[in-house]
């Protein structure tokens, strides 16, 4: 496996074993288990899947050797099968070429020989099992054979020495894979249309409370790619095709000749639950969707859908509505006053403001096909996830925590909330089941930013019961029912207890 991950960030870093294995893992996993994974771990799911591919791969391989000392072949052919399977999902990823065979046989061929070369050596050790009438000159020439062969103690320190090998092998193919992708300074030009000043948020008053603006280090990411991709910005091109006029195709540096808008956006993961922490604000700079695909010429387009593809094949589709109803939608390049960061996309990104990110936020994109939903199907859509999911109007108790303690005495009660598209009025505060009550308002950045707020309490000592809604512009109501992430966005009121001491 290290022998393996190393050629691969020589080569394919999608084809090292453990990332190909995990990748047609999270492709094969039915949706309810996905879901629980993102609830039980979170942002370390793929790390806690990686984890989980690596011991599963070395108890396999100790079975193999346990077999192997009796039956070298069929050992052998135990691990021969195992790096089969990881090449084999390795050369079936969408976009997979000849290189992808090369860590997965280089993985087959190193540990049967590995193996092999370690049950001779140990076998070479062993008693015999029937030493049969002893003499004298049998037991001087047993200790002269044990003295020219190996030890125990040998075979041991050799396998300590393999070990050693290997994690060294797996550490420098680590290390390749970092600095590869590691990005180069990307100075961007100033917004044509730039967002203007932004605002002091609540949290320099409200302890606890969510920044009004989220840094880019913080910002949540889910996606499917357990290896983040390598995007060589001098080659990498974004091509618009399908039922248009005519296909046309911008470098990065014609990107950014472009006018540019600068907005600041909240996005939503759809895999968010009610108080969850999948939701994050930033300000995005990047070129308006609509002046991208009208130089593709759509006047006379038949498709629906915006079928986008990353540089690895990943697909997501986007209502085409979403692109022109005067909404900012556009292809980011800047995130927070820099380039894109590589995990939020690098060198660009999609970015639909109101719809949740499964169906707005190609990362890494290189492709958008105009076509129908009755003519191709993207990832998620496959996998019977809702094909226009606009977010729900939301909100969230930042402080204080869910099952914490605290003093009695004067406390607050602070959060956001989030209506993108509309825009959030007012949040109400419901302190033990009693009367909603209203809470005070942090600054109104935009329609598609969320608000802080926060409701001074002065709280006795007992066990008491938190629960908070939004109230969007329009009047739409946070809506009180449970529901799901699945298949369109989650859906309740959150309500969390604290004892008060």
């Amino acid at each position: 496996m290290a022998l393996a991950h190393l050629l691969a960030a020589l080569t394919v870093p999608d084809a090292s074993p453990v990332y190909a294995v995990g990748s047609t893992v999270v492709d094969l996993t039915p949706t309810p288990l996905k879901e629980w994974a993102i609830r039980q771990f979170g942002t370390a799911d793929k790390a806690v899947l990686l984890g989980s591919v690596v011991v599963v791969v070395l108890l396999l391989a100790a079975l193999a050797g346990v077999v192997a000392r009796r039956r070298p072949a069929l050992g052998v052919g135990a691990l021969v099968v195992l790096a089969g399977l990881a090449t084999t999902a390795a050369v079936t990823r969408p976009g997979a070429g000849a290189l992808d065979l090369v860590p997965g046989v280089a993985a087959a061929v190193s540990g049967a020989g590995v193996l092999l070369w370690l049950v001779r050596w140990e076998a070479r050790t062993a008693p015999a099992t029937d030493p049969g009438p002893i003499d004298d000159s049998a037991i001087e020439r047993s200790a002269a054979d044990q003295s020219a062969g190996p030890s125990r103690r040998g075979v041991l320190l050799a396998s300590a020495g393999l070990t050693a090998v290997a994690a060294g092998l797996a550490t420098t193919g680590e290390w390749m894979l970092r600095r590869a992708r590691q990005i180069a300074d990307v100075v961007l030009p100033r917004a044509a249309d730039p967002a203007g000043p932004f605002p002091t948020g609540l949290e320099e008053t409200v302890p606890g409370v969510t920044p009004l603006r989220t840094p880019s280090g913080e910002f949540y990411r889910i996606d499917t790619r357990l290896m983040l991709p390598r995007v060589d910005v001098d080659s990498w091109s974004l091509t618009i095709d399908g039922d248009v006029a005519r296909e046309v195709s911008f470098t990065f540096d014609e990107l950014t000749a472009m006018p540019l808008t600068e907005r600041d956006i909240t996005l939503t993961c759809v895999s968010n639950e009610v108080g969850g922490q999948y939701v994050g604000s930033a300000r995005w700079l990047g070129v308006p969707l609509r002046d991208l695909l009208e130089r593709a010429g759509i006047e006379d387009t038949g498709a629906d859908q915006i079928l986008s593809t990353d540089v690895d094949g990943m697909t997501l589709s986007t209502p085409l509505t979403v692109a022109l109803d005067g909404r900012d939608s556009m292809i980011a390049l800047g995130m927070n006053g820099s380039a894109l960061p590589l995990q939020h996309g690098f060198p660009a990104r999609m970015v639909v403001p109101g719809l949740y990110g499964f169906v707005s936020a190609c990362k890494w994109i290189t492709r958008m096909t105009l076509t129908t939903y009755d003519a191709e199907q993207a990832y998620w859509t496959e996998r019977e996830w809702a094909t226009d999911a606009p977010i729900r109007v939301a909100s969230r108790i930042d402080t204080p925590k869910a099952l914490s303690r605290q003093e009695a005495g004067e406390l607050v009660i602070g959060g956001i909330a989030w209506a993108q598209r509309v825009g959030i009025e007012r949040v109400e505060v419901r302190i033990d089941g009693q009367a909603w009550r209203e809470a005070v308002m942090g600054p109104d950045v935009n329609d598609d930013h969320w608000r802080q707020w926060y409701l001074p309490w002065r709280a006795e000592p007992g066990t008491h019961y938190l629960a908070c809604r939004a109230i969007a512009k329009d009047g739409t109501v946070q809506e009180a029912v449970r529901r799901t992430p699945f298949p369109s966005g989650s859906s309740g009121i959150q309500e969390i207890a604290v004892t008060v001491t």
